[in-house]
């Protein structure tokens, strides 16, 4: 298995209102809408995509924390063969 590239970062947050105005005012990033309303940023190529702990979506860790984070991984190896490989 090869890893690419990492395709977006997530963070965990307790308010999305609170953390759009800080990383727009202080750090300049774009504020976007995904579907669905999910909210994230944008800066140059790159995004955050904001998970609010209150009310998670359905792809949300497990036990979600404010302040925690993940992030996603892009690979040109098949996802059967990534799962194979995890598995052995």
């Amino acid at each position: 298995m090869k890893i690419d590239r990492i395709d977006h970062i997530v963070l965990t947050i307790a308010s999305v209102d609170v953390t759009i105005e800080f990383y727009t005012r202080v750090l300049g990033m774009e504020p976007i809408t995904f579907a669905g309303g999910r909210r994230g940023f944008k800066f140059g190529v790159q995004k955050i995509n904001l998970h609010s702990a209150a009310s998670p979506y359905p792809e949300k860790a497990k036990i979600p924390t404010p302040g925690s984070g993940d992030f996603c991984m892009i690979t040109k190896t098949p996802i059967p063969k990534v799962i194979d490989h995890f598995k052995s």
